[in-house]
C-alpha cells in the first residue's frame, strides 16, 4: 500500500462553483497510484467541497440561487466582522462538505458521467483557497 500527500491552491472567481475535476485527477497521474482513495480535505470555514453536476451551468445556478435563498447576506448575523457575507459563507460551508472521499479505479477518479469535484466559493471576492488531497492505494 502506498500513500501520496499534494497541496492544492485554487483560485476562485467569488462566489460559485469552480471545477477542479482536472487538477485532482493530475495529482492522481503523478502518483501512479492506481487503485484505492482519494481524500479531498478544504482548508477553509467559508468554502466548501462538492460533487456535482459538470454539464449543465444552470444547474450551478439553481445551487447558487438555493443557498442565497437559505443563507442570505445579511447585517442582522452577530458574525459580521469581515462583512456581510461573512456568517452567511459559514453557514453554507456547514450546510455542505469540507472533506469528499472518492475511489480510485484504474488510475482515475472513480466519478460518474457527469460528476465532476467543485470547489464551492462562498464569499463574494476571489480568494485563494487552499487544499489537501491524500491518497492512499496500490
Amino acid at each position: 500500500m502506498r500513500q501520496a500527500s499534494y497541496s492544492l491552491k485554487i483560485r476562485t472567481q467569488g462566489k460559485g462553483l469552480t471545477d477542479i475535476t482536472e487538477n485532482v485527477e493530475a495529482q492522481v497521474r503523478d502518483s501512479g497510484i492506481a487503485n484505492g482513495l482519494a481524500t479531498l480535505f478544504c482548508r477553509h470555514t467559508s468554502a466548501s467541497l462538492l460533487i456535482q453536476e459538470n454539464a449543465s451551468p444552470a444547474a450551478h445556478r439553481d445551487i447558487a440561487a438555493f443557498f442565497e435563498r437559505i443563507a442570505p447576506e445579511s447585517t442582522a448575523y452577530e458574525h459580521d466582522e469581515e462583512g456581510s457575507d461573512d456568517m452567511p459563507a459559514h453557514l453554507r460551508t456547514a450546510l455542505t462538505q469540507t472533506q469528499l472521499t472518492i475511489p480510485l479505479v484504474d488510475g482515475r477518479l472513480a466519478l460518474g458521467r457527469w460528476q465532476g469535484v467543485f470547489l464551492f466559493e462562498h464569499r463574494r471576492a476571489p480568494h485563494e483557497r487552499h487544499m489537501v488531497l491524500h491518497l492512499l492505494g496500490d
